[in-house]
This record gives structure tokens, C-alpha cells and sequence, in this order.
């Protein structure tokens, strides 16, 4: 087995800068890839912290295992958006820190095996949890042609969804990443082929991993998590991510807006760090082009809890 080569770490030192507000706190790396932002944070730890690192995929648990050998992190298989459950219950209410960083990792893109990308020649998989019953092969085999269409259009956003959905439906069985490929080629001309390619992939991952799903859970279960001035740090890659992460720390809901409780105060169980924003920087970007699409947020429970639903 060839040594598996995860992305380098995503604005670590903002991560790091925004997370660690206590050298003795609790953390949860909810997305522990291959452990790159948690070795950072626990070179800032002190020997009383501990940092619980949670991901679906076997290779990710592997990976970090070998790369962080220290009694104050525990690995915890699981999907983030079950976050509550996976850590002990001791710990809840008391967490100083969460980080998020949402998507597929540069490992799963690159390695044909797991289907994620049309760059690579492999079976349409596409699970980030290998014993997850639905897989890409029956997302694009098995749903019918209206189905295709709202899940090319809502979690891919292509202005092509229905003309992909047809020919996809026209060529199948599809059995591949290439095969795959070369239906939406068949509907998409010219030079949007390969934005069209990146969405229509993107869309059927997310399906098939339920990803916009698990972020909402995670994001509602952070709030019981955290203590108070704790924070939540997330990292999104594209805009639909983006927005329920934004929406939810500056109202608690995924609609944005701000509910009041009887006597007119905002009910806001989270509040937004400032910047609003952050972004890598060229040099970041240059170093690691992966990057470039990155956001990242930060929100901190309130400290005087008048903020709790």
C-alpha cells in the first residue's frame, strides 16, 4: 500500500490563532483528515488538554494514528454531524473548541479508488464512510431523471441539470468515474465542460454522503457542546456551505434571520467572531492551490448564556 498523502493543512494559523483560547481546554477536530490541524494544536496544548479527532473514513483514522502519538488525543470513528454522541458525555457542555473543515480531502480526490474525482479513472463510489449503503453507482443508476435534476441543480448548481440528468439516464449502465464523464461531455459543450464536470461531481458526493445534512447537525449539536466562550470554528469550500454556516452563527438558523424570545431580545445561541470572513492569502494560495476556494468563520457561545435558545 503506497503511504497515503493528505493536503497540507487549510489556514492553520488562523486555526490555530482562533481555536486555542485555552492551553488546558477540551477540543474536537470534527474533521480529522490526516491529522494535520490537530498536530498543530497540540503542539499549543499543555499536558492537562485533550483533543478528541472524529472522522468516517478508515484511511483518515489510519493516517492520524500513526502521525499522532500522544495520550492527550483520542481518534473516534464517526461522521461529525453525530459529534454529541462520539465524545463522552463528560464532556459536553465543558468543550473549549470545535473545528470543522468541510468537504472531501485531497487524498480522496486523488485516489481513483474512492471515485471522487473525473480526473482519475475509477468505480462510482464516492463514500467517505466505506460501509455507507448509498454510493455514487446508485445515485447515477437508480434515481430517476427528476431526481438527477434536483440534485445537480440544488447541490451542484448547474444551469445544465436536466440536459446532464438525461444523458446520464440515456448511457446507463454507468459502472465508472470515465463513463460517468463522458455522459456529461455528451450534454455539455465547449468551455464550461469542466466547471459542469466539477459541479456535477460535487452534487453526487454530496447526495451520496449527505453532506449539507450532517453540517446543519453538527452545526444545531456545537451549541450543547461548547461551553461558555467556547468557539466553533468552521472551514467551507464552496457557497453552499458557506452560507448555512453563516446564517447559522449570526441567528441560530439556517434562514439567517434572528428570532426574539418574549421580551424582544435576539435569540442567538452562537456570536460571530470578526472578522466575518477569513480567507488564505496569495502566498497561501501560490503554496497550496487548493486553497483558493477556502472560507473560514468563527463563533463563539456567549459567556453570559443570554444568547441560548
Amino acid at each position: 500500500m503506497q503511504p497515503i498523502s493528505y493536503h497540507d493543512p487549510v489556514l492553520l494559523k488562523e486555526a490555530v490563532d482562533y481555536l486555542i483560547t485555552d492551553v488546558n481546554g477540551i477540543y474536537i477536530d470534527g474533521t480529522l483528515g490526516g491529522g494535520g490541524h490537530t498536530s498543530a494544536f497540540i503542539q499549543q496544548l499543555s499536558d492537562n488538554a485533550h483533543i478528541y479527532g472524529i472522522d468516517q473514513d478508515d484511511d483518515a483514522l489510519q493516517t492520524a494514528g500513526k502521525r499522532i502519538n500522544d495520550n492527550r488525543f483520542t481518534a473516534v470513528k464517526g461522521n461529525f454531524g453525530y459529534m454529541d454522541v462520539l465524545v463522552p458525555v463528560s464532556v459536553r457542555g465543558k468543550v473549549t473548541g470545535i473545528l470543522l473543515d468541510i468537504g472531501v480531502s485531497s487524498y480522496q480526490i486523488d485516489e481513483g479508488s474512492r471515485g471522487f474525482s473525473f480526473r482519475e479513472d475509477g468505480p462510482l463510489d464516492m463514500r467517505m464512510d466505506a460501509q455507507n449503503a448509498l454510493s455514487a453507482a446508485i445515485v447515477v443508476n437508480d434515481y430517476d431523471v427528476a431526481d438527477l435534476t434536483k440534485i445537480l441543480f440544488e447541490y451542484g448548481e448547474e444551469r445544465f441539470s436536466r440536459k446532464i440528468a438525461d444523458a446520464i439516464v440515456n448511457r446507463r449502465p454507468i459502472n465508472t468515474t470515465a463513463e460517468l464523464k463522458t455522459a456529461v461531455e455528451a450534454a455539455v459543450k465547449g468551455p464550461h465542460v469542466t466547471k459542469s464536470l466539477a459541479r456535477v461531481f460535487q452534487a453526487i458526493r454530496i447526495e451520496v454522503n449527505q453532506e449539507l445534512e450532517m453540517l446543519k447537525s453538527a452545526l444545531k449539536r456545537s451549541v450543547d457542546l461548547l461551553k461558555p466562550g467556547g468557539r466553533i470554528v468552521v472551514m467551507s469550500y464552496h457557497s453552499l456551505e458557506d452560507r448555512l454556516v453563516k446564517h447559522f452563527f449570526r441567528s441560530g438558523n439556517f434562514d439567517g434571520v434572528v428570532e426574539k424570545d418574549f421580551f424582544g431580545n435576539d435569540i442567538r445561541p452562537l456570536e460571530p467572531v470578526k472578522p466575518a470572513l477569513i480567507t488564505p492569502s496569495d502566498d497561501e494560495i501560490a503554496r497550496n492551490p487548493r486553497a483558493r476556494s477556502a472560507r473560514m468563520r468563527v463563533a463563539e457561545k456567549p459567556s453570559d448564556q443570554r444568547g441560548k435558545s
